[in-house]
């Protein structure tokens, strides 16, 4: 991916870049394929959800505990207006371009010509690839977990093993990730905004029964009296909420779009944010509220005592199910950089996409693509501690830091100017915490290291 940047701007007139629905046909594969800007702006909303609002925001109540109900309330709405910001700032700089005749369909693209080409090449392609392969690598290792919790609800004394529901799960991905385009994912997608809202209700819901029936433990929101273990607490818990609002793809979503773009990715976003208000504050203070300091790593696993469960086995079995169903189309998102990048390399423009030439090596190399990641999550089922540290170093640079570079940049607002100052602050503080947050998830990671042993049974 950082060896070779293709040629993927639309270098023509305004005119035709904001009427013509046809790519050129001088794009590469991967952009040509994956990146069809065929969508409206609901796709784009689809996709944008999809992006952010993953079964991760099932750890909002264990983030709060690390924060407090001030501290947890004031990040999740800060996260909440800043990413908002920064992605608007990055869609009007993708806007800005495409009307001076340029319309960079990848993230790498923007920072090739934006800040020079060893920006693209060796930092965020590889940042961004890095980050994107992961998230395939955790949804393997969620997805495992999920049928487990299935497995053991009905069978607690089961003997199967985590790596062997991962396989399951890599089994499933192994035929959705054969889906053509990112466009082709919109149903998928719009399936995906029903699912995360539907079982951000039934988490709320379950830690609001389970908390005023007396079944949660007492509870405890004090904060730890030891300094350290409470400042890096509270850093850990920001990175958390930080990753829960991050994308890492804008640039690829906006591709999607059919010319013209104009506003339609800022609707596409009002509908994202929309959906993130409603699953977000409902699960994170409804959660910490019934358990405290004692909300877990995913709330779900709060709403079992042992062996025994708080809740009607059928009810879990539904939140799990919503759960793992929409795993897979935050899996499939994720592959798109992948995806894109494979086909730039192997696949012939000049042929057709459903050509013998065009379907053999998409079938090979996507397929290699979901075995390497589910093995890699079979063998290292602690990944979740690794992708903490992956996220800090990727996410808050990618979603947090650049959006606010590329805008100074390509619009030269006056430093005298207040939105010059903002988008500095916001760079300079996001920086300063990707550096501590990385601290904070090494520590995480020699803490949790007595625990790691491939293919453990986690």
């Amino acid at each position: 991916m950082a060896g070779t940047v293709l040629s993927t701007t639309m270098d023509v007139p305004t005119k035709a870049v904001e009427t013509s629905i046809n790519p050129p046909k001088d794009l590469d594969a991967g952009a040509l394929f994956v990146l069809k800007s065929e969508g409206s702006w609901l796709h784009c909303g689809y996709h944008l959800t999809t992006s952010i609002v993953a079964p991760v925001l099932l750890s909002l109540p264990y983030a709060m505990g690390l924060l407090g109900w001030v501290g947890g309330i004031m990040w999740l709405a800060l996260a909440a207006l800043v990413t908002f910001y920064s992605y608007n700032l990055l869609s009007l700089v993708l806007e800005h371009h495409a009307k001076l005749g340029h319309r960079y369909l990848r993230f790498r693209d923007m920072a090739t010509h934006i800040l020079g080409p060893g920006w693209g090449r060796y930092f965020v392609g590889p940042l961004q690839f890095g980050i994107c392969y992961g998230a395939v690598i955790v949804c393997s290792l969620l997805g495992g977990q999920s049928l487990k919790f299935i497995y053991l609800l009905y069978k607690p004394n089961g003997s199967m093993q985590l790596y062997q529901f991962i396989i399951m799960y890599g089994v499933l991905m192994l035929f959705l990730a054969q889906m053509p385009s990112f466009h082709s994912l919109r149903h998928i997608n719009l399936l995906s905004l029903i699912l995360c809202l539907t079982y951000s209700a039934c988490a709320a819901v379950g830690s609001i029964h389970i908390g005023s029936t007396g079944k949660a433990p007492p509870k405890d929101y004090s904060q730890s009296d030891d300094g350290a273990n409470r400042l890096f607490g509270a850093f850990n818990g920001i990175s958390i909420i930080a990753t829960t609002y991050a994308s890492g793809i804008i640039p690829e979503i906006q591709a999607t779009i059919a010319p013209p773009v104009t506003g339609k990715m800022f609707k596409g976003l009002c509908i994202c944010y929309t959906v993130i208000i409603t699953t977000y504050f409902s699960v994170g203070i409804s959660g910490y509220w019934a358990f405290g300091n004692g909300a877990q790593g995913s709330i779900l696993s709060n709403f079992m005592a042992g062996d025994k469960p708080l809740l009607p086995s059928w009810f879990l079995l539904m939140i799990n199910v919503f759960t793992l169903t929409q795993l897979a189309a935050v899996n499939l998102v994720y592959l798109q950089p992948t995806n894109e990048v494979l086909e730039g390399f192997f696949a012939n423009p000049k042929r057709d996409q459903f050509s013998v030439r065009n379907i053999v090596p998409r079938l090979i190399f996507r397929s290699l693509t979901v075995v390497i990641g589910t093995t890699i999550a079979a063998m290292l089922p602690f990944f979740g501690d690794i992708m903490a540290l992956f996220g800090a170093f990727g996410y808050m640079p990618l979603d947090f830091v650049l959006p606010m570079i590329f805008y100074n940049v390509s619009f030269k607002p006056s430093k005298n100017s207040l939105i010059f100052w903002i988008n500095t602050i916001i760079a300079v503080v996001s920086s300063a915490l990707a550096v501590v947050g990385a601290m904070s998830s090494v520590r995480q990671m020699v803490l949790d290291a007595k625990t790691y042993s491939l293919f453990a049974n986690m």
